[in-house]
């Protein structure tokens, strides 16, 4: 198990963050648009429990995308493979995340969980009876995942993006349209915007990403969090489609399975080995965090962690 050198971290850190110029924010979501294109941070947390980190770690992050492998995770355990694939299928596409495109062709289910269409349709089967009691269920999990029962969501960001969401809410009428969801638009919109919005710092990244690494299991306790299939599927997903339509380029140049996120979060996970946050808000044209990708190739290059 290699040790990750927290001065050589210091040293990635510093020469992605040159790449920032090149990027730009996420300003089409109001709140997004504060965040400084400079800032870059990350953690890796390892198996015995050890966390080396460089910049801001301690910096909340929205999930935004990252969100959709948890929410998956969650509702794959609910509900089993078998239901959650009828609605959403399972493959990797070259389209935009946020395309209607696809959606037109029959049957008119999402491609994969990963673009919005179908992490619309997976957050539309979280279970409860109301929008606060499924958005309490799945922050549970999270927190779980996390080991961390202090996190919640930003209300800032989500009122943001809810009053901002028309293009999620025409995939949504489209989805109602071809009953593949079956509720309120708006108060799916509520959920999903809050999921969304649930913050948390670059080590929570870390250590979720752990739980995924250690397929499944807790990194303390070694508890199964999430059977060993779900956590599979999960990092199989995150291969294949977690960075968006540069999914591709990213298995090549990193080979890490991760998921991006339009905050700049990425949730990266290399299997028995190593969970690793990182949040770069300098976006490229694709959504994924520049600096953060940057980063990521060092890492994976200079402590041989690619996958492949």
């Amino acid at each position: 198990m290699p040790v990750y050198s927290q001065e050589q971290l210091v040293r990635f850190v510093e020469e992605a963050k040159q790449y920032a110029r090149y990027g730009k924010v996420a300003d089409y979501i109001p709140a997004l648009g504060k965040a400084d294109p400079n800032e870059l941070s990350v953690a890796v947390y390892t198996p015995d429990g050890k966390v080396a980190s460089a910049g801001d770690v301690m910096v909340k992050v929205t999930l935004q995308s990252i969100s959709k492998i948890i929410a998956l995770a969650l509702v794959l355990i609910d509900r089993g493979e078998d239901e959650v694939f009828r609605k959403v299928g399972m493959e990797p596409t070259d389209y935009p995340f946020h395309s209607i495109a696809k959606l037109e062709e029959k049957p008119a289910k999402p491609l994969n969980p990963m673009i919005n269409a179908g992490a619309l349709v997976v957050t539309s089967m979280i279970q409860g009876g109301s929008v606060s009691e499924r958005l309490e269920r799945l922050l549970a999990f999270v927190r779980r995942l996390a080991g961390n029962e202090r996190i919640s969501y930003s209300d800032e960001v989500a009122r943001s993006e809810f009053e901002t969401a028309f293009l999620n809410r025409s995939l949504c009428y489209f989805l109602k349209q071809h009953r593949i969801i079956d509720e309120d638009v708006e108060e799916l919109m509520e959920l999903y915007t809050k999921q969304c919005a649930i913050e948390m710092t670059c080590i929570d990244l870390a250590r979720i990403g752990l739980v995924l690494a250690l397929d499944g299991r807790d990194p303390h306790s070694s508890e199964p969090l999430m059977p060993l299939d779900v956590a599979r599927i999960c990092k199989t997903f995150m291969v294949t489609c977690g960075m968006y339509n540069s999914s591709g380029e990213f298995a090549i140049k990193v080979g890490i399975p991760a998921k991006s996120g339009v905050s700049g979060g990425i949730l990266a996970a290399v299997p028995g080995r190593c969970g690793i946050g990182v949040f770069g808000p300098a976006l490229d044209d694709k959504g994924n965090s520049l600096t953060g990708v940057k980063l990521l190739e060092r890492l994976s290059k200079t402590y041989s962690l690619s996958i492949f």
